[in-house]
């Protein structure tokens, strides 16, 4: 099939290249030349710095013949003629925090669409298409695409829903071995293409392939998103709070207490500093205020959303409320910077406000090292004159008077010898916003280290 994507995101990026090993022709559209360029070089070094995602450089490169990236819409018009599938995948970020979705780009998106699609075919308009929200969109989404369409007389066309599932850092692993895939269609023709295009899922015996409508379809990526969301929030806010409340608590123990009921899922359970990235917040926001919008109480939701809030804020203060330390002046070692492991997307990362919070606190140095997400961080504070990016931990941590763990990278669990290194007789407070060296924690004390971690009381220096 011949199948086009407008957007080379994270989402469009990632299911384009799936598209494209499943035999598919592919073209992807963006108005971003640099990441266009990046993305079709067939150079693995661009196209990591551009979507660190493990596995996406292979496919492109692997099938570069069945997939092109332009940036010139030209491209676009003439593969309409042939087209079989387009799949919109624009950002729909939260207004402010009004839970509002910014349709703006997806609908200045879709009316460009529509007029070139109005135009398919020398106007005939006879190759019939289907328009594929994938990006996350609100539940009536479907109604105002439509009215876009017809608003400019496109004719032969329809509208579905496959909103996409993705973890980031898993992305085309979880893409090429998905555990379901949903398509909400209105007619019988529409899941016809739909079920074409997707054969090789719709046929293996391991994954779910999920018929509804459109509006269903929506719904469902919301809900997914906010359950997961609410897992994590009281996991961080009940039970994390709880360990971090009562003396020989350990959060370790009461994790494997309360996943060993069979009605539990296991996924979800790591304390952590925050819930960030893309998708659990702005989503979470949509659906409350889709809610209130409707007339309903979303008061559920909502504290679902400040929970995660509370646990950033809480996670901080501890440092003065219960170490006894005053930020001003301090040199900060700040350990990742992307909203969690493997990947650079540092969208609604906690190192976000952590750095906002050292710049109000007008500490003296802040020393900042990620293994992948310095280029993306950077561009929120591009003149900062406080920050210092290092290229490597032991750079980081050296003679700080706060270390903070912020991303869960893997290679962090391996700290405490640098630390102890590092630090002759301790003196440090370390901050662990992921648990990463709990099981060091005891001979980190011994040594002289002050430490704060989510789901751990005060854990003061051995006397």
């Amino acid at each position: 099939m011949n199948v086009l994507y407008i957007g080379a995101g994270f989402v469009g990026t990632c299911s384009a290249a799936v598209s494209a090993d499943s035999g598919h022709q592919t073209l992807v559209y963006d108005i971003d030349k640099k990441k266009i360029a990046a993305l079709g070089s067939g150079d693995r070094d661009q196209i990591q710095a551009t979507l660190f995602e493990k596995g996406l450089d292979d496919l492109l490169i692997r099938h570069a013949d069945r997939i092109t990236f332009t940036h010139d819409y030209s491209d676009v018009t003439a593969f309409l003629d042939t087209c079989d599938v387009i799949f919109m995948c624009l950002p729909t970020p939260e207004i402010g925090e009004t839970g509002e979705s910014n349709l703006s780009y997806y609908e200045s998106a879709a009316k460009t669409l529509a007029e070139a699609l109005s135009k398919r075919n020398n106007g005939a308009q006879d190759k019939y298409i289907v328009l594929v929200n994938k990006s996350t969109v609100p539940i009536n989404m479907v109604d105002r695409t439509g009215e876009i369409l017809a608003e400019h007389g496109v004719e032969n066309a329809s509208v579905v829903g496959n909103p996409e599932f993705l973890v980031e850092g898993k992305a085309i692993e979880g893409s090429l071995r998905p555990d379901r895939v949903v398509v909400g269609a209105w007619n019988e023709k529409d899941f016809e293409i739909m079920r074409r295009l997707y054969e090789r899922f719709r046929t293996a015996a391991n994954i779910s392939y999920i018929e509804v409508n459109p509006k269903e379809a929506a719904a469902g990526k919301l809900l997914a998103n906010y359950y997961l969301f609410n897992k994590l929030a009281v996991c961080f806010d009940v039970i994390g709070r709880t360990a971090e409340t009562f003396d020989d608590v350990q959060y370790e123990q009461l994790r494997n207490i309360i996943t060993s009921d069979a009605r539990i899922s296991s996924w979800g359970f790591y304390d952590s500093v925050y819930a960030g990235g893309s998708c659990f917040i702005k989503d979470a926001r949509s659906l409350s205020h889709q809610l209130k919008e409707a007339g309903k109480d979303a008061s559920v939701v909502d504290e679902t959303y400040l929970a995660n809030k509370r646990q950033l804020s809480h996670f901080l203060a501890r440092a003065t409320d219960e170490a006894g330390r005053n930020w001003e002046g301090k040199t900060i070692a700040l350990l990742g910077t992307a909203f969690k492991r493997s990947t650079n997307d540092v969208r609604n990362s906690a190192s976000i406000d952590i750095t906002r919070q050292c710049i109000e606190q007008k500490v003296a140095d802040l020393r900042v090292y990620d293994p992948a997400a310095i280029p993306m961080f950077q561009s929120y504070f591009p003149d900062e004159s406080i920050i210092t990016y290092v290229e490597d931990e032991a750079t980081a941590i050296a003679g700080a008077d706060i270390i903070i763990i912020s991303t869960d990278w893997p290679q962090f669990r391996a700290l405490g010898d640098a630390l102890k290194a590092a630090f002759p007789s301790g003196g440090a407070l370390i901050m662990d916003g992921r648990r990463m060296l709990h099981e060091h924690y005891s001979e980190l004390q011994a040594h002289g280290f002050d430490i704060i971690a989510v789901g751990s009381p005060f854990l003061p220096k051995a006397s």
